[in-house]
């Protein structure tokens, strides 16, 4: 996949980087500038009949299709401990569904229902306003100046963000919608839930101050040694006049959800950190029967990603 080649296009992805960079004291060579703390796993998709009905995507004809799946803590600290309520959440979920030889599509979420702002161009705004603020900044803030004027940002600022007791009892959102395109052409807009298995569990705020640094992964590591986590996919439906080009605007929950799929995870991938390292996700689906629903933080995702990705290799493991 290569850089955009519009100027502007390549600023705002170098602003948001350097931005990125800025606020989490970086760059930590070898390590993404958000999502930084990490573990790769291994596992299989297998599609649920329904979702034909949204789709004509391969992965949705195939029986079964191999994925790898990416937890994360929020912060582009590597060593940000994982009870860490504004390092550590929202958690991130990132999934590949490998097509064949170097041809794939992925899935990038995280554990809060929304995001900051509407704009790439906002959330630069908000991050230099978060590097601005220190705790003897006179009121009001930099940050607080910035809410006071993005009611969306405030919002997603004030959503609970709960830490989880193990990433498997952990949701997710892909907050941006997608078109689906099936095999008769018909076109519905809707947004990825991925659903643990297991339901979902938080811990209070006593209880995770009382948790180790790495209490998730370790968790995460022995959990999976002991036996398969599985995620279930599905997809929440626009109906007429709900916003689709705005990932600050949530859907009511009565909206319609079809079962996409189930993800099955049952071991660490190898060489994780080197993978880790190399793997760069793509948050535009690049697959027939799946397009982005004119979210304008679709590019600017993928241009950032692929930059802080490109920086991630080059770096001496």
């Amino acid at each position: 996949m290569p850089l955009p080649t519009d100027e502007k296009a390549l600023a705002l992805g170098k602003d948001i980087l350097q931005a990125f960079d800025t606020v989490f004291h970086g760059p930590y060579p070898g390590y993404r500038a958000a999502h930084a703390k990490g573990a790769l796993l291994t596992g299989t998709f297998v599609p649920a009949p329904e979702a034909a009905s949204l789709t004509r995507a391969s992965h949705i004809q195939n029986t079964s299709t191999p994925v790898s799946v990416r937890f994360s803590d929020s912060a582009g600290v590597p060593v940000v401990p994982d009870n860490d309520p504004q390092g550590a959440s929202p958690h991130g979920f990132a999934l590949r569904f490998h097509l064949g030889e170097h041809v794939h599509t992925d899935i990038v979420s995280h554990s809060a229902n929304g995001f900051p702002t509407r704009t790439a161009e906002e959330l630069v705004e908000f991050l230099h306003a978060v590097a601005a603020t220190t705790p003897d900044s006179p009121h009001p803030n930099p940050v607080e100046a910035f809410l006071g004027t993005h009611p969306a940002t405030l919002a997603y600022v004030q959503m609970p963000k709960p830490l989880p007791t193990s990433f498997a009892k952990e949701h997710f959102f892909a907050v941006s919608a997608f078109k689906f395109i099936n095999a008769d052409r018909a076109v519905r807009n809707g947004r990825y839930r991925i659903v643990p298995e297991l339901g979902t569990e938080y811990l209070d705020a006593e209880a995770a101050a009382a948790k180790g640094p790495n209490y998730l992964f370790d968790e995460l590591k022995e959990r999976v040694a002991a036996g398969p986590i599985k995620f279930q996919i599905f997809v929440q439906l626009a109906e007429e006049g709900d916003v689709v080009d705005d990932s600050t605007v949530q859907w009511p929950e009565d909206r319609k959800q079809v079962k996409f799929g189930e993800i099955t995870l049952d071991a660490l991938t190898p060489n994780n950190e080197a993978e880790q390292r190399q793997i760069i996700f793509d948050p535009i689906p690049r697959v027939d029967g799946i397009e982005t629903a004119g979210d304008p933080l679709f590019e600017p995702r993928a241009t950032v990603y692929l930059m802080s990705g490109r920086r991630r290799r080059a770096a001496q493991p």
